[in-house]
């Protein structure tokens, strides 16, 4: 079997890049390069399952069967329904400051949409009919299905979002997170690492 390592305690591995200050095509090379990054490849030799070596627990993990491991490397983008374009790109773009990813197709698919960078990843919103009740949802978003963005400060968007009169609940956990519902009632889970 073989073993991995597990922080305790919260660690960005990811490279110290803010994506909002490349340009469109900086930021489609920095995204296809991240893509294309090998695993990490941790070397430290646990002297028993469930022990812990420096801050990290250790455990076995099953060895991989080749047929399913077809290299997930990451989230590239998340969907989400919108029944007015403009009306979310108010609250994406001008509430939580994401911007426009122009190098994206918006003008080759069959409905209207944008697609907003977060980080190196995206949203996808798409001007389509929304399946779901708008009404009746949780009011904890994390009680609903939802998409986490991290963020560096949670002090700080609490207070743009009440600037801004949007409702939002702090996570029930107790960890520094907060949860809000864009527009359409998509539920938003910000976590501060």
């Amino acid at each position: 079997m073989a073993s991995i390592v597990r922080p305790s305690v919260s660690v960005n591995l990811r490279p110290k890049i803010t994506c909002t200050n490349l340009s469109t095509k900086e930021r489609f090379e920095f995204q296809k390069k991240s893509l294309r990054k090998q695993k990490l490849n941790l070397s430290l030799k646990p002297k028993a399952q469930g022990s812990s070596v420096e801050g990290t627990s250790v455990v076995q993990e099953k060895e991989l069967n080749n047929k399913t491991d077809y290299g997930v490397v990451g989230v590239h983008h998340v969907g989400l329904l919108c029944e007015n374009l403009e009306r979310s790109l108010e609250f994406y773009q001008n509430i939580l400051g994401l911007e426009i990813n122009e190098a994206r197709p918006h003008d080759k698919l069959p409905y209207r949409g944008a697609w907003l960078w977060v980080g190196s990843e995206m949203i996808h919103l798409m001007e389509l009919p929304n399946p779901d009740p708008l009404t009746g949802r949780p009011e904890h978003g994390g009680r609903d299905r939802h998409a986490c963005l991290a963020i560096r400060n949670v002090s700080n968007l609490k207070d743009v979002l009440d600037k801004a009169g949007i409702e939002y609940t702090m996570s029930k956990s107790g960890r520094p997170a907060i949860f809000t519902r864009d527009p359409d009632a998509n539920a938003l889970e910000f976590t501060q690492i």
